[in-house]
């Protein structure tokens, strides 16, 4: 009978778990972050603060439940331009010399596109947002929490010789950019360990 009784409360806290997961599941994603800015801060402002944008997201933040494979605006082909001879810091400008690698605009992709392939529809939709006045919304494939107070830095790892594989993965075979690792605490200080980088707080925590 005891055992009976158990197997019914688990059952039940199952369920409620479940119930509560496809609840938030259900609930609006909020409005996308700009790319290149923290989600967490304010549009107006440009403060830091610990909000979120919608319920759902910061449950899912809470759980560091995040997307392997973002889906994107433009489905843009990292293979296929790395294959062509372009390096990563052809787009992602300023890579080596500050914290962000910066996203092309609409404006840059166009100055090929306008000619190279420009009847293939994933290049049609990217000259209509041109058209448009608009920018492309990327969506960001990695970022931190907040809460985690990290301010990453690319530029240091560019120059210690850290290959962009090492946390992007292997883009010769990517499409659409997918979270390769999963950057938390014991994946960056286990590199900074096995490559006798600092590994006091402040290094991340500034």
């Amino acid at each position: 009978m005891r055992a009976l009784t158990s197997l019914r409360i688990w059952l039940i806290v199952a369920l409620t778990c479940a119930g509560l997961w496809i609840a938030i599941r259900a609930l609006p994603a909020g409005a996308p972050a700009e790319a290149g800015n923290p989600s967490q801060q304010s549009p107006s402002e440009g403060i830091f603060t610990p909000a979120h944008r919608s319920v759902r997201a910061a449950i899912s933040d809470f759980l560091n439940q995040h997307p392997s494979q973002p889906a994107q605006p433009i489905a843009f082909p990292h293979k296929v331009h790395l294959a062509r001879g372009l390096q990563c810091q052809v787009c992602h400008t300023g890579v080596d010399q500050g914290p962000d690698a910066a996203i092309p605009s609409v404006k840059f992709c166009m100055s090929c596109h306008l000619v190279i392939a420009k009847d293939r529809p994933e290049i049609k939709k990217m000259a209509a947002f041109q058209a448009r006045g608009e920018d492309i919304p990327w969506v960001r494939v990695y970022d931190y929490s907040a809460s985690a107070h990290v301010r990453f830095n690319h530029a240091p790892h560019i120059r210690a010789g850290v290959q962009c594989s090492s946390c992007h993965g292997d883009m010769m075979q990517q499409t659409t950019a997918v979270r390769a690792v999963n950057l938390n605490m014991g994946y960056c200080l286990g590199c900074h360990t096995q490559r006798q980088a600092p590994v006091d707080c402040t290094t991340c925590h500034y």
